[in-house]
C-alpha cells in the first residue's frame, strides 16, 4: 500500500492526487507491497504510472490475484498468470518478486499443486512464496518439504510474523479486526534465498512495536552481512504510522551495518508553489 487516509497532511504532502501518491512514499521507503493487485489486475496505463513514480531500483513485491491464488488455488491459471505478468510488464527492474499468497487452506497436502505451478511459471522473475497453514509451522517433515519444493525454482518463502500481535490481548478496533483476521502462526526467519522477504506486523503501541521488531534487527544485520539483500516491510494494525517506522526500522539496521544505503529524503508536505501564511 502506498496511500492512506491518515498519512495526508502528516507524512505525505495533502496537495498529491490520487497520481501522484506512490511519489509521496517512495520518497519515505524504498519498497512497497503491491498488494491491490490482489483484487484487482490493473490497467497497463496504471503500471505505467507506478514506474513513472519511482526509481529503477524502487520494489514493488507485486500480488498474484485472488482468482489465481484462493480460488483456482493454482490450477488451470497458465493464461490468467501470463495476463497478468504481462501487464506488469512496464515496471521493469522494480518488480523485486511476484508474492503469491496462499490460502489458510492451502495445507501440506497442496504442495504438489504448488510444485507445478512454479514449474510453469515463466524465468527471468523471481518468485515468493506466503503461507498460512499452521502445519509448515509446526511439523518439520512439511516444513522441509515447501522448503525443497521452493528451492527448485529458487523461491523464497515469506513470513509474516504476527506473534507480538498475538502475545496479549486487543487495545483497539484495529487490533481487534487484526486479531479476527491475521495469521496465528509461529515466527520464521530462515531465508532461501539471497532476497528474504519479511513482513512483519506490530501493534498500535509504537513501544510494543518496536520491541516486537528486536529479532528482526539482529537478523536483518545477519543477512546484510552475508551478501543478501532482504526486504522488510512494517505493519501495525491501524498502519497510521507505518512508513515512520518503516524508516525507524531501517535506522536501527543502519546503526549496525553502516554500509546500507539511506532511504531518501521525504516530500516535504507543502507545494513549493502554495503561498505563505500567517494564519
Amino acid at each position: 500500500m502506498w496511500t492512506h487516509a491518515r498519512w495526508r497532511g502528516r507524512l505525505l504532502p495533502g496537495h498529491l492526487d490520487q497520481a501522484n501518491r506512490l511519489r509521496g512514499y517512495a520518497s519515505w521507503c524504498d519498497a512497497v507491497e503491491g498488494n491491490t493487485t490482489f483484487y484487482a489486475t490493473p490497467s497497463r496505463a496504471t503500471v505505467e504510472s507506478w514506474a513513472a513514480q519511482t526509481d529503477p531500483g524502487f520494489r514493488f513485491v507485486i500480488k498474484l490475484p485472488k482468482p489465481i491464488t484462493h480460488e483456482r488455488r493454482l490450477r488451470g491459471a497458465e493464461a490468467d498468470v501470463a495476463a497478468f505478468l504481462d501487464v506488469m510488464e512496464p515496471l521493469g527492474p522494480r518488480v523485486h518478486a511476484f508474492w503469491i499468497q496462499l490460502p489458510g487452506s492451502f495445507s501440506p497436502a497442496d504442495v504438489g499443486a504448488l510444485a507445478a505451478f512454479l514449474r510453469a511459471l515463466p524465468g527471468g522473475h523471481r518468485y515468493a512464496v506466503e503461507v498460512r497453514h499452521r502445519a509448515f509451522f509446526a511439523d518439520e517433515r512439511s516444513a522441509r518439504l515447501l522448503e525443497r519444493v521452493l528451492a527448485t525454482v529458487s523461491a523464497e518463502w515469506v513470513p509474516f510474523d504476527t506473534t507480538v500481535m498475538f502475545a496479549s490481548p486487543p487495545t483497539s478496533d484495529a487490533e481487534r479486526d487484526a486479531w479476527t483476521k491475521k495469521p496465528r502462526v509461529p515466527r520464521r526467519s530462515r531465508a532461501l534465498t539471497g532476497h528474504p522477504i519479511v513482513r512483519y506486523l506490530g501493534r498500535d503501541d509504537e513501544e510494543r512495536t518496536v520491541e516486537g521488531w528486536r529479532p528482526w534487527v539482529d537478523t536483518v544485520t545477519e543477512w546484510l552481512r552475508e551478501g543478501r539483500s532482504p526486504t522488510v516491510f512494517v505493519h501495525t494494525p491501524d498502519n497510521a504510522e507505518a512508513p515512520r517506522l518503516a524508516r525507524r526500522f531501517h535506522d536501527e539496521v543502519r546503526a549496525r551495518v553502516p554500509a546500507l544505503a539511506p532511504l531518501p529524503e521525504p516530500m516535504p508536505l507543502e507545494s513549493p508553489d502554495e503561498p505563505l501564511t500567517l494564519f
